[in-house]
């Protein structure tokens, strides 16, 4: 395995071992899909939505905003979102904490029926203060698993192409065992055991 693609695959399993805990709101995917743009073309015969300006989509506590937003839905209404802009933004609460993760990147792309979502060009993930940062980075909340790139790179720029991430270690106090009480052990004879024989 090449030095490159160790790096990667080392940064892709720290990730991995960070985002464990991450699980999307379950109940995001009952909620409905609410947009506001600037200005809107709505081609129902492709099943085919282009929103541009200022765009804003929200589905319960997910939330990405972009420039422009392309939404297509499935025969079996399954929505495919396509964000871009500068920088468009994701952000969605995790079950069950008070936790947000946040994403960013030239492209997004967000898929119902896959439950995955992709990050292209400068693309970056935060939880609380740990980060990582690449050329891409998928993550799937179903199986909560990402994976993340760099891009090829041009050989002339040594960190260009390499994933860069950063973890915080936990504090002493989420990670301690909880303590022992320091009473003794007392031994006592058990009533159904039987006597010994002689």
């Amino acid at each position: 395995m090449n030095l490159p693609l160790a790096s990667i695959a080392l940064c892709g399993l720290l990730f991995m071992a960070w985002s464990g805990p991450l699980r999307a709101e379950n109940a995001d995917r009952d909620k409905p899909i609410h947009l506001e743009s600037d200005r809107v073309l709505v081609d129902d015969a492709l099943q085919t939505s282009v929103f541009e300006g200022k765009v804003e989509l929200t589905q319960g506590t997910l939330r990405i905003q972009a420039e422009k937003i392309v939404l297509t839905q499935d025969k079996l209404g399954n929505k495919h979102c396509t964000a871009t802009g500068k920088l468009a933004s994701f952000r969605q609460k995790h079950e069950g904490t008070d936790e947000f993760m946040e994403g960013y990147g030239e492209r997004i792309e967000y898929d119902t029926r896959a439950e995955t979502v992709d990050f292209f060009g400068q693309a970056r993930v935060k939880r609380e203060q740990d980060d990582v940062q690449g050329d891409h980075i998928a993550y799937s909340t179903h199986t909560e698993v990402f994976r993340v790139s760099g891009d090829a790179g041009d050989g002339n720029d040594p960190g260009k192409g390499r994933v860069h991430a950063v973890i915080q270690p936990k504090s002493r106090e989420q990670t301690a065992l909880p303590a022992q009480k320091d009473t003794p052990l007392t031994i006592q004879t058990s009533p159904t055991l039987s006597k010994p024989k002689p």
